[in-house]
């Protein structure tokens, strides 16, 4: 074999994990051994195997229970079920659960090294995804926060279309009054005779506009004041849900 392969054998026997070793480890296969289901989850999360041998009948976690964990998160991974109670029952369950094959004990050197070719055969057909593909399968998951909090902006900006469309309809007029009264002030400054008049006309233009400037203050500060209550309603929502 070109490139080793791991496998790990799930059984509280220990003379069935010697047998594992002795047979496949002369073939190129590094086997590695768990004593529970337990021990050999966590052994999963911490390194990839190839293959996985289960004893059915064990402490705490049975090896149908591990095969369906093992599938339910690798299920790229072949699990092959080793058992002295072959019955029905369990092969059913454990067929359900997606496993590979079973081995009825006891084994011999020939039934272990054919099941595991056989695995490996069958698992080629279904490769592992590549390093990147986890982050790529998380995209939409982390993409459904984003979707949420850009539906409350568009509502937001929907609820306050109507106050930026009013505060155009009203500012617009008084700027363009404001820009003409500016240009024809400037105009006149430029007159020596009105220049020394210059003080009282800026008293002048500021009892004149001092209506325009209340008018302004007092129309637009309501809408501002929604505004702002809107906006920050929508945040807080956005977050609760987010």
């Amino acid at each position: 074999m070109n490139t080793q392969r791991k496998v790990l054998v799930v059984d509280d026997d220990p003379v069935v994990a010697r047998s594992f070793d002795r047979v496949l480890t002369g073939k190129g296969y590094a086997v590695i051994s768990a004593r529970d289901g337990v021990e050999a989850l966590q052994k999963l999360k911490a390194e990839k195997y190839d293959v996985v041998f289960t004893d059915i009948k064990m402490p705490g976690i049975d090896g149908i229970e591990v095969a369906r964990r093992i599938k339910a998160s690798q299920p790229w991974l072949p699990v092959v079920i080793v058992t002295g109670y072959g019955t029905e029952a369990n092969e059913a369950q454990a067929r359900a659960a997606g496993v590979a094959g079973f081995l009825h004990k006891p084994l011999s050197p020939e039934m272990i090294e054919g099941s595991a070719e056989q695995a490996l055969h069958e698992a080629a057909a279904v490769p592992a995804p590549e390093a990147g593909a986890e982050a790529v399968a998380a995209a939409p998951a982390a993409a459904g926060p984003a979707r949420v909090q850009s539906a409350w902006k568009g509502a937001a900006l929907f609820l306050a279309a109507p106050f930026i469309g009013l505060f155009y309809l009203v500012v617009g007029p008084l700027v363009g009054l404001a820009v003409l009264a500016w240009m024809g002030a400037k105009a006149l400054a430029e007159i020596r005779v009105v220049r020394r008049a210059g003080g009282f006309l800026k008293n002048v233009a500021l009892f004149v506009a001092a209506p325009f400037i209340g008018l302004l203050y007092a129309l637009l500060f309501p809408f501002i004041g929604l505004g702002m209550l809107a906006w920050t309603g929508m945040r807080a929502l956005a977050n609760r849900r987010g």
